[in-house]
């Protein structure tokens, strides 16, 4: 398999390697691989997640269980906010 890298990703690539932290390219390559996989897996399960979500509140809705759209925003809020603060950003 052969890839063409645009230089600045050569650059970076050779900048993680002299900085001793990975011993070639291609562990370097290989960690970003394994991190692509990962945030893929999260995604996923982000995405089920919501569909869950969706499926719950369509059942409700279905059932009369409504919110006003004022409650709604403020939890989704919340919700991120939680999120930002557990993930570190």
């Amino acid at each position: 398999m052969t890839i063409l890298l645009t230089p600045e990703i050569e650059q970076l690539i050779d900048e993680q390697v002299k900085s001793g932290r990975y011993q070639s390219a291609s562990e370097v390559v290989l960690e970003g691989l394994r991190l692509l996989s990962v945030r893929d897996q999260i995604d996923k399960r982000r995405f089920a997640e919501l569909k869950q979500e969706i499926a719950m509140g369509i059942e409700a809705a279905d059932r009369g269980e409504l919110v006003d759209s004022e409650t709604v925003f403020r939890e989704l809020r919340e919700k991120n906010r939680l999120r930002r603060i557990q993930s570190g950003q």
